[in-house]
């Protein structure tokens, strides 16, 4: 299969490894790289990953160590690691990218410590010029199992919009949709996860169908504010990337939720993890706090839940301070 029909991807977590085998059940090659050698040989002796077990890896799929591989046999390049690997990465294939190569991330967080945006790191680590975004509601293992799932690619390139729906799109389990809005895209799955973590510790706590209602409607109007400030739309955060994620990620503990959702569960039971377990969201909420200072927005809901994260306010605390503050808005 050509270059231009293969499809690269950084990052053999439990995504990157969903997307892998979603992607070549349509008959596309993928290049999947990881920098953990054990992982790359379970892939290619049991095709299965490691990070996600139950993804079945068809026999397009190549798992690889090796950077120069991926950006040589690819040129569509999907980034699909944690934000605190994402200018380390973003260093590494820069040096073997050029300016043939589409590249888009799927990672939903701000990169530490600057509170950047995925795409500004890979502007300033990479040569190349047409970059996006993949974000929505498509979790690993609804992946893994086949069921409907739908995520948002945006670009500035109507090129890079045109060949990630190509070469991504995977019906019925993956659908593609469309958005020029960078900058809204990647606020929205980032604030997405913080938000969730916030469900999370509301629903343990026993919160009722209107109350919850409420939570959801102003930490989407906050986040809005926000990405409106940024330069994003505030109509891109009612979509896939926001919204979306948030509802799909915010669901009862089935064996498929989301890591926000759990963590969130975890601190209203007391149970605070070491930074290190973080996920996604968790990072999110205090980089979003950080942005939202740098741009002059007032975020509660964000600003209490970074404030539980630090240990500056304890939960009780935290929600009533939120509520006070949001019953005030207008």
């Amino acid at each position: 299969m050509s270059r231009a029909d293969t499809v690269g991807i950084v990052g053999a977590g439990s995504f990157g490894s969903a997307l892998a085998a979603v992607v070549a059940s349509t008959g596309r090659r993928v290049i999947l790289w990881s920098r953990d050698p054990d992982v790359v040989a379970a892939i290619e002796r049991d095709r299965r990953s490691p990070r996600l077990p139950a993804a079945l890896m068809p026999p397009s799929v190549s798992a690889t160590t090796e950077a120069r591989r991926v950006t040589t046999e690819a040129r569509l390049i999907v980034l699909a690691v944690a934000s605190t690997d994402v200018r380390e990465r973003a260093r590494e294939f820069g040096r073997l990218l050029d300016g043939n190569h589409l590249l888009v991330h799927a990672v939903g967080a701000l990169a530490s410590p600057g509170a950047e945006r995925v795409t500004e790191v890979m502007t300033q680590e990479t040569p190349v010029l047409r970059l996006g975004a993949l974000a929505g509601p498509a979790l690993p293992a609804d992946l893994a199992a086949g069921q409907f799932s739908s995520m948002v690619v945006a670009s500035r390139f109507d090129e890079v919009i045109a060949e990630a729906r190509r070469l991504l799109n995977a019906p019925p389990v993956l659908r593609i949709y469309t958005s020029h809005d960078v900058i809204g895209v990647e606020l929205a799955a980032a604030l997405s996860g913080a938000y969730t973590i916030a469900l999370g510790i509301a629903d343990a706590g026993g919160i009722g169908p209107g109350p919850r209602a409420v939570l959801v409607t102003r930490g989407l109007a906050e986040a809005s504010r926000l990405g409106a400030a940024a330069g994003g739309d505030a109509k891109t955060f009612s979509g896939l990337a926001g919204l979306g994620n948030l509802l799909g990620r915010s669901r009862a503990t089935d064996g498929r939720a989301a890591r926000d959702y759990a963590f969130g569960l975890a601190i209203a039971a007391g149970n605070l993890p070491p930074e290190a377990d973080w996920p996604e969201g968790a990072r999110a909420a205090i980089a979003g706090k950080r942005l939202a200072e740098r741009y002059g927005v007032r975020m509660p809901l964000l600003r209490g839940l970074a404030g539980v994260l630090t240990g500056q306010i304890a939960v009780a605390d935290a929600a009533r301070l939120a509520a006070d503050q949001v019953a005030t808005e207008e």
